[in-house]
């Protein structure tokens, strides 16, 4: 096998159809691991293995086997090998051997969920939407956030969220994108709203999150997240941008963290303030638009991962208020799987 990096051939997922007692080998990313002991005292590995299909516990019944790697921590890459079982209904896998993946081997994107799309597009997209606007103000704030080439590469792989939409890397440039996207399609219809400002504040509104979260291990909040969320940190970097920028308009500037301030659109939602400008008002529609409507394909499509017919509806979805929805299209007939 060569070393290229589309060696993950198996995935969590399909262990679910894998005979019991079938070895399999494949890449982790190791999510959890502990040391325990056995009801007659002997210790073993309890692990939580995971790819971008999910996790999986794992045992390692016996650690000091010379087939077990000695030292691996939570968020290395492993290369395991062993069989998976049902255990209390869930799955479970016995590990047989375990190293660590050399460098190389193993690709990110096989381990964590990620975008489906072509990140390089999405971003020429994003690139291309910058450069439509006629702000010279706005168009020089956003070419120094997104010039800023470890900004850049965050804003490129962070997730959108931890768990509600757009979990997955690359999931923050999809959601923007999309967001653009809708701008462009409602704000020509209302000549009271400058486009110009919709799109600057849809490009900054989340991007606190490149600092929010962290995508290393799983997605995870850092400290600072956890201690000033988003909104916050996404002000501070943009307030700190404007104000490097000669000559920037303090008035503009106080409508651009305006529209950052607000976009979750309730105080009970996180909003230090509410939406107080059209611009606002817009941003915070289309965001919580595009990540309902991101919920509601989620579900849809793992009824059909799970195999429900089309006159099933959904389990509760959380973010939709714990409601259940009907997929209208597959109910109709319409939709050919």
């Amino acid at each position: 096998m060569s070393a290229h990096t589309s060696m993950k051939d198996i995935y969590i997922a399909d262990l679910a159809n894998f005979d019991e007692g079938r070895p399999f080998d494949s890449f982790f990313l190791v999510l959890m691991k502990q040391q325990r002991t056995t009801k007659t005292n002997k210790p073993y590995l309890n692990l939580i293995l995971g790819d971008k299909t999910g996790q999986i516990e794992g045992r390692i019944w016996d650690p000091s086997d010379p087939r077990i790697a000695k030292v691996f921590e939570r968020g290395d890459i492993v290369k395991a090998r062993g069989c998976a079982s049902k255990f209390d209904d869930r799955l479970q896998m016995k590990v047989d051997q375990l190293r660590l993946a050399l460098p190389g081997e193993a690709d990110k994107t096989d381990l964590l969920p990620s975008t489906t799309y072509d990140v390089a597009a999405l971003w020429a997209q994003l690139l291309g939407f910058v450069e439509s606007l006629t702000s010279p103000d706005l168009k020089r704030l956003l070419n120094a956030v997104l010039g800023d080439p470890a900004l850049a590469q965050a804003y490129r792989e962070a997730p959108a969220a931890k768990q509600l939409h757009h979990a997955w890397l690359g999931g923050l440039l999809e959601h923007v994108v999309s967001l653009c996207t809708l701008a462009d399609r409602v704000v020509p219809h209302y000549p009271l709203v400058d486009r110009d400002l919709v799109l600057t504040g849809v490009i900054l509104h989340d991007i606190g999150k490149v600092r929010e979260l962290s995508w290393e291990i799983g997605f995870e909040y850092t400290v600072e997240g956890t201690l000033l969320g988003h909104i916050q940190m996404g002000v501070a970097l943009a307030e700190k941008t404007m104000d490097s920028l000669p000559n920037f308009p303090p008035k503009l500037k106080t409508l651009v963290l305006h529209m950052i301030l607000s976009h979750h659109g309730k105080l009970e939602f996180g909003s230090p303030k509410l939406p107080m400008i059209p611009e606002a008002l817009v941003l915070n529609f289309l965001d919580d638009l595009d990540a309902k409507m991101q919920a509601v394909q989620g579900e849809f499509e793992k009824c059909i991962r799970e195999g429900k017919g089309p006159d099933e509806l959904t389990g509760k979805v959380w973010a939709l208020d714990q409601r259940q929805l009907l997929n209208t299209k597959r109910w109709l007939g319409e939709d050919k799987e």
